[in-house]
């Protein structure tokens, strides 16, 4: 089974990858996936060989991490980010105050120099190791497993200047003796340490806007639900409604969860889900959605999915994995990160010795060289690069009504060049339509009258049309259906017939006069039903899958971004190019049987170019899996929406033209993150290590320490402008 657990404790590159590797490495765990910026895991495990208890002994083993089961509510989790957040700020507040002391008796000399070191050495003590005391207890666990992080960088850096200052202040005859300097780095070590618990607290609470498009998700959720129970309603927490329970919902309320309507009828708000504005009148037999907004009556509805099967939750958990999942891009960060701790470490001891036994300079100004080479060197900003936008960017396509499954699905649409569209149901409504009516209301009377009896789809669509019209229909007597053609019936002592032309032109019924009508309609992909009354052509009605409204503009859209748009349908070619052409589509795939979409648009990816399949029937799902991105409508089958990586719940086609833009604006953030990160790195480790310093040019450890924070809050406020993007 997959879970997703919150991690308390992670809060480096490092910690994600040394976390991942060691839940890979337990049995029974079969893929793992550490998110440093989710503060997540996402692991897949067999529960007959692991339970949760040891997978959380696992990573206690790597540091002082602790998994939070995401079955626990969500609101859980979020407070436990927020006491870890008043953690982080209550230390820099500490920090901080001490700090400012520390700096004060460093720069001001108005005590006698020993009375100021061991002054210094009392107040810097507890930034050291109650402000840093999370750095020092991760970093003693990863030294003890034969690893490093980023714990481990800042460890080392500041207790080198802190216990270096220590020595100074308790035995500085012998440090007189040996030649070094008598100076001391409180200020150093109590600022680096101030200036890391800053940067993270920061960094925490920008991250914690990337995850709002989730907490905005929970917070649809209802809290209560009126059940009927024994006779009485009852308000009980929603964690308590169970399947089978008879729930009462009045005006205003929001639906508990999922269920059928039993009694009662009303108009429910489905916006959150759908996308569309217009509230959506429910009766007994409708479904109803859980979270969703009751506007008008009452009704009763069985519940049917509660919990974490409910659409919502679904949702929320879909979400969730998909911000916790690595996009490929990640790869290269990822393996970096793995080997550039001890590298930098190397690198400091290298700096060290250069400055000391080399170029002759003192004990103190070489090790000062050593800790600021450590401190700059965090590799957190090459760790948030790829994770912190992807978050933003899923979170901020689910907003949108668009569901991405996973990261890589985001990272492959800004590849696409070709998008092969099914007809029914993704650029039609999938249901047919009245779009004429030749002879007048009484045609349509005559035609809905005789087909009030029938379930058939045109039927159902032609006294659809008389009602919107308003019209009056008819009792029909001695109604009959004719199998593949039409019906007959009789309606106000005469016979009416309704078919097709070839069935009225079988009985002998002239239809002369309206051939014209009747080829000009089918020419536009049309379904003509012939009515006659008394043996004689009265009118004709046309029917059709009518496009959606939007299905023009999205065309217009992606054809704008660059790329192909093909349909694919298994319609005659007539009433294939009559669509195409009415939506703008310029190359059609017509008479496709359902076996053979696949074959298709595996034909297409072998030209070479990315190929994305939209649709939203069982007969699309091979063709879904077998396209390089597949594309769901909301409202399709569930095989089509397991096989897409990509769910449209809004049923707007224009949605494929804004996941890509979101995807392309969502790739060139990464891009620029992964830029800055190795950039920050390239450049300022040699900095720090001195080859600046002939110039004059030095940089100093505390510096060094609010560069590094600030490298990280940079990549994640680049990260959270996708919020803002308009796709």
């Amino acid at each position: 089974m997959k879970k997703i657990f919150s991690i308390r404790g992670m809060h480096c590159a490092s910690c994600a990858f040394n976390i991942e590797n060691e839940l890979k490495k337990t049995p029974g765990v079969t893929s793992a996936v550490a998110n440093f910026a989710a503060e997540e895991a996402a692991v897949d495990f067999n529960e007959m060989q692991v339970n949760e208890a040891a997978l959380n002994k696992a990573v206690r083993r790597v540091g002082n991490y602790e998994l939070v089961s995401a079955e626990q509510t969500h609101e859980h989790a979020h407070d436990l980010k927020a006491a870890a957040l008043k953690g982080l700020r209550n230390k820099f507040i500490v920090g901080a105050v001490l700090s400012a002391v520390i700096l004060l008796l460093t720069f001001a000399n108005f005590l006698p120099t020993r009375t100021s070191f061991y002054f210094m050495l009392i107040l810097t003590t507890p930034v050291m190791f109650w402000s840093g005391l999370l750095f020092f207890r991760n970093a003693a666990i990863a030294i003890k497993r034969g690893r490093t992080n980023m714990d481990t960088l800042i460890v080392i850096g500041t207790s080198a200047a802190y216990f270096y200052s220590v020595a100074i202040t308790v035995a500085p005859r012998f440090f007189v003796a040996v030649g070094a300097a008598s100076d001391v780095y409180y200020d150093t070590a109590a600022v680096i340490i101030t200036l890391v618990v800053l940067g993270k607290y920061l960094e925490a609470r920008a991250k914690g806007a990337a995850s709002r498009a989730i907490e905005k998700l929970v917070r649809l959720q209802a809290k209560t639900a009126r059940v009927l129970r024994q006779g009485k309603e009852i308000e009980v927490p929603i964690e308590r409604v169970a399947v089978g329970d008879h729930i009462m919902v009045k005006p205003g309320e929001k639906i508990a969860v999922d269920g059928v309507i039993i009694e009662g009828a009303s108009a429910v708000d489905e916006s959150m889900i759908t996308g569309e504005s217009v509230p959506v009148d429910k009766k007994p037999g409708d479904q109803v959605i859980g979270a969703t907004l009751n506007k008008s009556g009452s009704f009763i509805f069985e519940a049917r999915r509660v919990g974490s099967d409910t659409a919502l939750a679904q949702i929320i958990k879909l979400v969730r994995e998909a911000q916790g999942s690595k996009a490929p891009i990640q790869r290269l960060a990822d393996a970096v990160s793995a080997y550039f701790v001890p590298i930098v470490v190397l690198v400091a001891l290298a700096a060290f010795v250069f400055w000391f036994l080399f170029a002759g300079k003192l004990f103190a100004f070489a090790l000062i060289i050593a800790v600021t080479v450590l401190i700059i060197s965090c590799p957190c900003a090459l760790g948030l690069a790829t994770p912190m936008a992807v978050i933003v960017g899923i979170g901020h396509a689910a907003s949108k009504g668009i569901l991405i499954k996973n990261a890589g699905a985001l990272e492959k649409a800004q590849k696409i060049k070709t998008i092969v569209l099914d007809k029914t149901g993704t650029i039609t409504a999938g249901t047919p339509k009245v779009t004429d009516v030749v002879g007048g209301d009484e045609v349509l009377v005559l035609a809905a009258s005789a087909e009030a009896r029938s379930e058939h789809p045109l039927a159902t669509a032609i006294v659809a049309a008389a009602r919107e019209r308003g019209l009056t229909l008819k009792k029909p007597k001695g109604f009959k259906a004719i199998e593949g053609f039409g019906l007959e019936a009789e309606i106000d002592s005469k016979k009416v017939l309704v078919g097709k032309p070839d069935l009225l032109a079988e009985r002998k019924i002239n239809l002369a006069e309206f051939s014209n009508d009747i080829e000009r309609l089918q020419k536009e992909g049309k379904t003509v039903s012939v009515v006659s009354s008394q043996g004689r052509a009265i009118g004709l009605i046309a029917l059709a899958d009518v496009e959606k409204e939007s299905s023009r503009e999205a065309i217009v859209e992606l054809e704008r971004l660059g790329i192909e748009v093909i349909m694919m349908t298994g319609d005659n070619i007539r009433t294939a190019k009559a669509v195409a052409k009415r939506v703008g589509i310029k190359t059609v795939l017509a008479e496709v049987l359902p076996q053979d979409k696949s074959t298709k648009v595996r034909e297409l990816k072998k030209a070479g170019r990315g190929v994305a399949m939209v649709g939203d029937g069982i007969n699309d799902a091979p063709a879904l899996v077998t396209a390089d991105l597949g594309f769901a409508i909301g409202s399709g089958t569930d095989v089509a929406i397991e096989s897409a990586e990509i769910i449209l719940v809004k049923n707007d086609l224009r949605d494929v033209a804004r996941t890509i833009r979101l995807s392309r604006a969502t790739m060139r953030t990464i891009r620029g993150n992964l830029f800055w990160a190795f950039f920050y790195n390239v450049a300022g480790i040699p900095i720090a290590a001195g080859i600046l310093y002939p110039w004059g040019i030095l940089l100093s450890p505390m510096l060094a320490s609010a560069a590094m924070a600030a490298s990280s809050l940079l990549v994640v406020l680049n990260s959270l402008r996708l919020r803002r993007l308009r796709i």
